[in-house]
């Protein structure tokens, strides 16, 4: 038998389903972590993940369930559609009649801030994908988990929903755990956002398609700027603190970038003069797209924000001075043009792809919880919608591979040299 990595349910799911559906998914029914196969064929212990969706028979009585939905960390597009989903489905398919949105993030689950949650309705959420940010507000930092279980007993919530990056899952993940040693009913459901696209056993979480398309113009125009100079070098800062899969997807995306620095594959700065000299000789101008967390040895760190996170030296504006510097020196000035679009992309809206995939994400994490799944976080994996327990998702980062397909289609768009170290 295939060996699962899904935590089982709270209990019995002895209740059918008021869903009106012509799909239901069997709790057996598994979905491969590695598709790929041997001479043999599959292993016969290869690890699976449950497969999401709607059961016939769920956990709670929808008509006994109040919800609670909170969103935490830094903004991303696609958080106000995350909520309008959730709301929608618990409402609309499943008849919940109370729906608690925590206001600034685990803050609004601790009683002595005053952040009273809002009662989100059908009309009162209608139209928020139109906008970015999240109505619900957000915040950064741990908050006390006895005091978190102790407002989510008083307030009746039988389940949680978190939206939010690593910290807010592992957040979620210690609430998980006191609230079944206290042996009490309430399902926590977290839905990975991560603008990075670094979270373990998904494919994609929301945001990034919006930022991978929205990275597109500042590159462009940048290179139209570099382009249209002698010795002209285009430098666009893109998100990726631990993993650069912004910054080498909106690199492919426009063809018009040279390097790509990204955390995954370290440089030097003798190396990445060195190339840049010699595409200046030849071309006379330069497009480099660095991700945020890239050439951290050279810049220094910031201290710590209140999750806990180290705050990143500016590598951006390091590398525009440090550039430019070089090329003064060698009586060749480089002009140097430096674009940050991140926090633009941040709060935008999100795009039609991204909308569709919130809007899946919503629906699927209150089909879980509804059957009592819990301690999990929805995912994309091999095609399908999967549970995903939540220490599996936050044991590591999804980082870029330096020897797999993707950085090579990056050094194959960009001519860059496979070792800058």
């Amino acid at each position: 038998m295939n060996k699962s990595i899904t935590l089982g349910p709270l209990g019995e799911c002895r209740m059918e389903t008021p869903l009106k559906s012509r799909t239901y998914v069997r709790d057996d029914t598994r979905v491969l972590v590695d598709a790929t196969t041997s001479p043999d064929g599959v292993h016969p212990k290869a690890e699976t993940l449950e497969l999401a969706g709607p059961r016939r028979c769920i956990h709670f009585d929808p008509t006994e369930v109040v919800a609670g939905i909170v969103t935490c960390g830094g903004l991303c597009p696609g958080l106000n559609d995350v909520i309008r989903a959730l709301t929608m489905v618990l409402h609309d398919r499943y008849g919940v009649r109370r729906i608690l949105g925590f206001r600034y993030g685990y803050e609004g689950l601790i009683q002595t801030y005053g952040h009273d949650p809002i009662a989100l309705t059908p009309e009162l959420v209608e139209d928020i994908h139109n906008d970015g940010g999240t109505i619900l507000g957000s915040s950064r930092g741990r908050q006390d988990t006895n005091d978190i279980v102790d407002h989510l007993a008083a307030q009746g919530v039988r389940m949680l929903f978190t939206i939010g990056g690593d910290g807010t899952q592992r957040g979620s993940s210690e609430i998980t755990a006191e609230v079944r040693r206290r042996g009490l009913d309430i399902a926590i459901v977290g839905i990975p956002k991560t603008i990075d696209n670094d979270v373990n056993y998904t494919e994609r979480t929301f945001g990034f398609d919006t930022a991978v398309a929205m990275s597109r113009a500042p590159i462009t125009g940048i290179h139209k700027e570099a382009q249209s100079v002698r010795n002209g070098v285009g430098l666009v800062k893109l998100m990726g603190r631990e993993s650069g899969f912004v910054a080498a997807h909106a690199s492919l995306a426009s063809s018009d970038v040279n390097l790509v620095l990204v955390p995954e594959v370290p440089f030097t700065l003798e190396r990445l003069f060195d190339y840049l000299e010699k595409r200046l000789t030849k071309k006379s101008h330069a497009v480099i797209v660095v991700a945020e967390g890239a050439g951290q040895a050279y810049v220094q760190s910031q201290g710590n924000d209140a999750s806990g996170n180290v705050k990143f030296g500016d590598i951006g504006l390091f590398l525009k001075q440090a550039i430019s510097n070089h090329f003064e020196a060698l009586g060749t000035p480089a002009y140097m043009k430096y674009v940050d679009p991140s926090y633009i992309i941040r709060s935008a809206p999100a795009t039609a792809n991204d909308s569709v995939f919130c809007f899946q994400l919503g629906a699927h994490a209150v089909h879980a919880a509804m059957s009592g799944r819990t301690g999990i976080i929805i995912g994309l994996w091999n095609g399908h919608f999967v549970h995903v327990p939540v220490e599996k998702a936050v044991e590591q980062r999804k980082c870029i591979n330096p020897d797999g397909l993707l950085w090579q289609a990056i050094l194959d768009n960009t001519g860059q040299p496979a070792n800058l170290s």
